[in-house]
């Protein structure tokens, strides 16, 4: 009786777009990985070998995977070192406007419910930077505050609300810190990787923080959640 011949097992289309999805999967998180590690470096650029070390993989995938990064301009080879590139600059530029878009909706109730201009507040190094401001439609006067104002997180409700811990109640109130007799109260906006901001309202009204307070809070974390 003659012997069938072993045909060869071929892998499905399934099994072979399942394969191939778990490796760019992979590649994708060691290219992240290795941009991360990039920025990470304190202070004097990290050579390939540290780079290798830090994301454990060997020098070649190192180079391997720096090759698409590179073409993106967001890392520059100085020789065997690895820098940031300036692309980033442009998918950093592109942040703001998003962020000011989610925070709208949340800020724009939270003005025409305390009546008083309210402002999403971000951390740019030592100091605070508000990027969204809405002012309140139905008042007599209110407080001008510019996006783009910046102060020191060290003053005011909006900077000091940003380092504010688990401390209760979840919010923090200024008066005359940034304004003479303005007071303002602000909440840190929690649970979003990356980002150190907080919500907050301004006036040159006296602010009942048990009823503020509150809203600012549920604020913040409406601003959290449309981020997410």
């Amino acid at each position: 009786m003659a012997a069938r011949p072993i045909r060869p097992i071929v892998p499905s289309t399934r099994q072979t777009s399942t394969a191939a999805g778990r490796e760019s999967s992979l590649t994708l998180d060691r290219g992240l990985a290795l941009l991360q590690a990039v920025a990470d470096a304190d202070s004097e650029a990290p050579t390939i070998s540290e780079l290798a070390t830090a994301i454990g993989a060997s020098r070649a995938a190192v180079y391997r995977l720096l090759v698409p990064l590179q073409e993106r301009g967001l890392v520059r080879r100085d020789g065997s070192k690895v820098r940031l590139g300036l692309g980033l600059l442009r998918l950093a530029a592109k942040v703001t406007p998003q962020l000011r878009l989610a925070a709208l909706p949340a800020l724009r109730e939270l003005a025409e419910s305390v009546g008083a201009t309210a402002h999403l507040t971000v951390a740019d190094g030592d100091e605070a930077q508000a990027i969204a401001v809405i002012e309140p439609s139905w008042t007599t006067y209110h407080v001008a505050y510019r996006v783009g104002t910046r102060h020191s997180l060290g003053r005011g409700a909006a900077g000091k609300a940003i380092g504010l811990r688990d401390e209760t109640p979840g919010w923090i109130a200024t008066t005359g810190e940034l304004q003479p007799g303005a007071s303002g109260i602000a909440a840190p906006v929690r649970g979003v990787p990356g980002l150190r901001a907080s919500v907050g309202v301004i006036t040159f009204h006296e602010l009942d923080g048990d009823v503020v307070g509150p809203k600012v809070r549920a604020a913040a974390t409406a601003v959290a959640d449309a981020l997410r």
